[in-house]
């Protein structure tokens, strides 16, 4: 198994389960509240270390003592290295508020805090942690800087860079797009990173064909109930998913994220087999509730 870093979020989930959304203006009835740690660095990392990488996490928290030890606790009882955790003074911790329906859909609205104030000399303090690293992992919850920081060291020790580019946004810097090795949108996120629609094969091809004109040379669309398309400079197909009872999206695609680095070749050799077995761990999460409870652990792959 790999060893893994991952730049990113560190989130307290407060998730509400509803029979659907509210329309404008409504009162609803909710059935659960809950709260369980998450924040898709945070995702990605313990999916990472459930599936059997060594784990490293450059991130931040706030000074409100009660959410930021929680978090931490989740993160090192994961046997996740937290020594690249700063704690910001004046900031407070991530927070994401989720709305999930009896349908299986959800709405998630995130307050960045400490995740979005840290600085790049932060992740240049920990260049030893990232240049040992199989993969360096980000996305969109931290700042563009930090994470081309990040892919910068990587890059130069000749360490495979993963690009989650959610939430997503359409003023991707080029020189990140440069520095990443393998992007992973879902097909919402590909439209807006592209303008394209993702409806079909050919529209993935084209979605593939602008990124890899942007300096990517693997792009994965993970397309939910329909599967994964994987495009690379040599070759591209679409693999499907297993057919479960989704009750609860959350987590999914950042299960997806991390159970890839956790097996994923260097060479990317074994790319198929990596997607199917992310694929696997993903299904096993959207049939539970939560972010981090509904991961897996490598024994149930």
């Amino acid at each position: 198994m790999n060893q893994v870093t991952v730049i990113g979020s560190i989130n307290l989930d407060r998730t509400l389960r509803v029979p659907q959304m509210a329309q404008s203006g409504a009162t609803m009835h909710v059935k659960e509240v809950f709260t369980a740690g998450g924040g898709k660095g945070a995702n990605q990392a313990i999916a990472a270390s459930r599936l059997g990488a060594t784990t490293h996490f450059i991130g931040a928290v706030g000074e409100d003592q009660e959410v930021s030890k929680m978090m931490l606790t989740l993160l090192e009882e994961a046997d996740i290295d937290c020594t690249g955790i700063a704690q910001l003074p004046n900031q407070n911790t991530g927070q994401a508020f989720v709305i999930v329906t009896d349908s299986g859909d959800n709405m998630i609205y995130v307050h960045g805090g400490a995740n979005m104030a840290f600085k790049p000399d932060h992740v240049t303090a920990h260049a030893e942690m990232l240049a040992a690293s199989d993969f360096v992992v980000a996305q969109f919850e931290t700042p563009f800087d930090c994470t081309a920081e990040a892919f910068r060291i990587a890059r130069a020790h000749h360490r495979g860079t993963i690009l989650n580019p959610a939430p997503a946004t359409t003023d991707v810097p080029d020189d990140l797009l440069a520095l990443t090795d393998i992007i992973v949108p879902n097909e919402t996120e590909a439209e807006i990173l592209t303008g394209i629609p993702v409806t079909d094969e050919d529209n993935m091809a084209q979605v593939a064909a602008k990124l890899h004109a942007r300096g990517v040379a693997t792009v994965l669309i993970t397309l939910g109930s329909r599967g994964t398309f994987y495009s690379t400079q040599t070759t591209s197909g679409l693999i499907p998913a297993l057919k479960v009872k989704a009750v609860d999206p959350t987590a999914a695609g950042d299960t997806f994220i991390g159970a890839l680095s956790s097996v994923l070749h260097a060479n990317q050799d074994n790319l198929v087999e990596a997607i199917k077995f992310s694929n696997r761990a993903a299904a096993i999460t959207v049939q539970r509730f939560g972010a981090q409870p509904s991961i897996p652990y490598l024994r149930e792959i």
